[in-house]
């Protein structure tokens, strides 16, 4: 077998497990504002947020970094002076500021201090699925 389509490929499965929490914990955040004032609601949308970040979305992005460094390593360092790449690895830097910026979210909503709105958890969840769009064409167009 060869070791690095293995790797490439537990890369994809990492990515697109990481890019599914990314875009459903927003979706959680929208209905756990809305429902604000319901207890027992709003406890059972803090045990799935919390377990979504932390059981799937944490491991599949540091899932994501080492298996994509591993690739870079395979196929020689030298693959950083493609413009593509730089591109890439800035969206995806993005993308993990992203992730964390939704973990802050989660803590509070958990602390009752949130001060967002349903419409702005609504607007963030486009964040992925734009950089997700740009990560994919840079990848596969390598337009630069």
């Amino acid at each position: 077998m060869n070791l690095y389509l293995i790797i490439k490929a537990l890369h994809l499965i990492a990515v697109i497990s990481w890019m599914a929490g990314l875009l459903y914990l927003p979706r959680i955040f929208v209905y756990h504002v809305e429902n604000y004032e319901k207890k027992e609601t709003t406890f059972i949308f803090e045990i799935m947020e919390r377990k979504l970040y932390n059981y799937i979305m944490r491991p599949a992005m540091l899932f994501s970094w080492i298996f994509g460094i591993l690739l870079i390593y395979l196929n020689g360092f030298d693959v950083l002076v493609n413009l593509w790449m730089q591109i890439k690895l800035a969206l995806v830097i993005v993308l993990t500021g992203y992730h964390e910026y939704l973990g802050k979210c989660l803590l509070s909503l958990k602390n009752r201090t949130n001060t967002k709105t349903s419409k702005f958890y609504r607007y963030i969840n486009e964040v992925p699925t734009v950089l997700l769009i740009l990560i994919v064409f840079v990848v596969i167009i390598k337009p630069l």
